[in-house]
């Protein structure tokens, strides 16, 4: 008996690719945009971008009509960083929604449940 290889667990790029084109299929007049906040980056380029304004925790994505904030994590294995709860609260704070979700399947769930929160 051979043994059942293991499932393909989708990295949080792959999930969050899925949802940003779900979403802009879904909604085509509402604008999405990405946070270049996070990724592998050589020291210069870090340094450089810092110095632009990127800051470690910010979420992932942003929905400028509706005010949410999206942080996208796998289904499995993703955490809320200290950096991300601190700019979870401060956005919240401010008027904004923050949506953790994990994976595709779960930021469609919550945007869907936001939007029925707001009839």
């Amino acid at each position: 008996m051979t043994a059942k290889p293991p499932e393909h667990i989708p990295t949080e790029h792959e999930e969050q690719r899925t949802f940003v084109q779900w979403f802009r299929r879904k909604f085509p007049d509402v604008r999405i945009m990405a946070i270049p906040n996070g990724g592998a980056r050589s020291p210069s380029v870090a340094c450089r971008l810092k110095a632009e304004g990127v800051a470690r925790g910010v979420p992932d994505l942003f929905i400028p009509a509706w005010r949410v904030w999206i942080e996208m994590k796998r289904i499995n294995g993703g955490r809320v960083s200290p950096e991300q709860q601190s700019w979870k609260s401060y956005l919240e704070k401010e008027g904004y929604t923050v949506l953790i979700c994990a994976g595709f399947e779960n930021a469609q769930r919550e945007v869907g449940a936001w939007l029925i929160s707001q009839k």
